[in-house]
């Protein structure tokens, strides 16, 4: 474990994985074999929207939500211009998303 990992994910306020980035070959040059980074006996609950109505699925960990087994996964704070959710519809009022000049 890495303190200084753990410090970030616990201040953080929230996940949406708008920049990710990810290292698809080793350090041989070798491409992953991503099946080996599956915990099949592992998985977790999600509430989602599907045709508006609130549902709970049960979700596999995978790289598509930072759950890969035996997987190093690192969280980096970016830059707020390059990271701009729209969460409710007051956020298009900020300043990044108002249109700019040329």
């Amino acid at each position: 474990h890495n303190p200084q990992q753990l410090q970030l994910l616990e201040s953080s306020t929230h996940f949406n994985p708008v920049d990710l980035v990810c290292g698809i070959k080793n350090f041989k040059g070798q491409t992953f074999d991503l099946q080996k980074f599956v915990d099949h006996d592992s998985g977790f609950i999600v509430q989602k929207n599907k045709n508006g109505k609130e549902i709970r699925a049960y979700e596999l960990p995978g790289l598509w939500n930072g759950a890969m087994a035996k997987w190093i996964t690192l969280f980096v704070e970016v830059p707020l211009a390059t990271f701009n959710p729209v969460k409710t519809v007051n956020d298009l009022l900020k300043s990044a998303h108002q249109p700019q000049e040329l």
